[in-house]
């Protein structure tokens, strides 16, 4: 069985690639879109000029949109405490980079220490 096109509101990977910002902001959905038409910051036209240059970058941005122009690269998005690499997908366009790289671990608990229940209060240190 053949693998399916990837398409997004009816556009291909090269057509996406080939459309200007304006162009672009017209197939996004509203907020993309008004994020793309109030203009990148400088940050965000830093990340895209390091991102033509190199496949692998570093960024503290993580309100980006990802855009046509970053499949298939590697980016390396802060997470408040380390860099969690991301490699960019046809799904994840028209996103926020922040989407993909959680800020939070999961909490796993052990067993209560001493103390913690009222059976283990009275019990001995030793």
């Amino acid at each position: 069985m053949a693998k399916k096109e990837f398409t997004y509101r009816g556009k291909n990977l090269q057509e996406l690639q080939s459309l200007d910002l304006k162009a672009l902001a017209a197939v996004f959905p509203a907020p993309s879109r008004r994020k793309l038409l109030r203009g990148l910051s400088e940050g965000e036209k830093t990340l895209l000029k390091n991102l033509q240059q190199r496949d692998r970058v570093k960024t503290h941005c993580r309100d980006m949109l990802v855009l046509p122009a970053m499949i298939g690269k590697t980016v390396m998005l802060h997470t408040g405490k380390e860099f969690a690499p991301l490699t960019m997908t046809e799904q994840m366009l028209g996103h926020r980079l922040g989407e993909f790289a959680l800020t939070r671990k999961r909490v796993q608990h052990s067993a209560p220490g001493i103390g913690a229940t009222r059976s283990s209060a009275s019990a001995s240190v030793r």
